[in-house]
């Protein structure tokens, strides 16, 4: 999927008490393939890379699934009940468009009485569980910092989490300034990050709150001297039009 390709690079990671999205976006919503994290209810929000029509469909279903249910039951939807139910619809609408697949690719963070959980949904609707993962262009550096760093998660503070996710990211930044969706076009790009967890709801963190984590980020990774890709530009040349496979700490399908 070229426009899942496309997309800018986003970062969930899951502790025992919280999970955290880390993406990098762009100040402009022109471009066609585009990355971002959305709030869909208090316990639950998603990162989305790909087509920005794709997206708005896809968190419209999800916010209303959500509304639907706390009106019926006075609390929120299982998280997993609502991603099964996000991944039958996906499903059943590709049916309906002779097999062509939504252009997107999810990362969903939530919460319930189960705790933390974060998921990746496959443009097929296919959806997998993950201890952490990255999504978009260059992922794959991000997934090699998240490999190396797996086992200390599960004990991370709040803080340690959104430090690791950010240092992730940090391995598969573009060249600054360009994107290969647009070339010779100058790009911004902005840091976005969300947690929820126990006691704390779905928020996205201000920018003085993601500069102050940015800075923390750096002293970590100075202690800890994480390893760069050499090139990340050359990340992904060889895929294919298939989903991407979910190669990082993938408990179960």
């Amino acid at each position: 999927m070229e426009a899942v390709k496309q997309g800018f690079t986003t970062v969930g990671v899951k502790s025992r008490d919280s999970v955290v999205l880390v993406a990098l976006t762009t100040a402009s919503e022109s471009s066609v393939a585009m990355s971002k994290i959305i709030a869909i209810d208090e316990h639950l929000g998603i990162s989305i890379d790909g087509i920005s029509d794709n997206d708005r469909v896809l968190s419209s279903y999800l916010r209303l699934s959500c509304i639907n249910y706390r009106y019926t039951y006075e609390t929120g939807c299982p998280v997993k009940r609502l991603i099964a139910s996000l991944g039958c619809n996906m499903r059943a609408t590709i049916k309906r468009c002779d097999g062509r697949p939504y252009q997107v690719d999810l990362l969903v963070a939530g919460y319930d009485k189960t705790g933390p959980q974060l998921y990746q949904v496959m443009p097929s609707g296919v959806i997998h569980t993950c201890q952490a993962q990255s999504i978009g262009e260059h992922s794959q550096g991000a997934r090699t910092y998240l490999e190396r760093h797996i086992n200390t998660f599960l004990s991370c503070s709040d803080d340690q989490l959104i430090c690791h996710a950010l240092l992730g990211l940090q391995n598969s930044q573009p060249v600054e300034g360009t994107s290969s969706g647009q070339e010779n076009a100058p790009v911004i790009f902005t840091t976005t990050v969300a947690i929820v967890g126990k006691d704390q709801i779905f928020k996205l963190l201000t920018a003085e709150e993601v500069e102050k984590y940015i800075e923390m980020a750096k002293e970590m990774g100075a202690t800890a001297q994480p390893q760069l890709p050499s090139n990340p530009d050359d990340e992904g040349d060889n895929e294919d039009d298939t989903d991407p496979q979910p190669d990082v700490a993938t408990m179960e399908n």
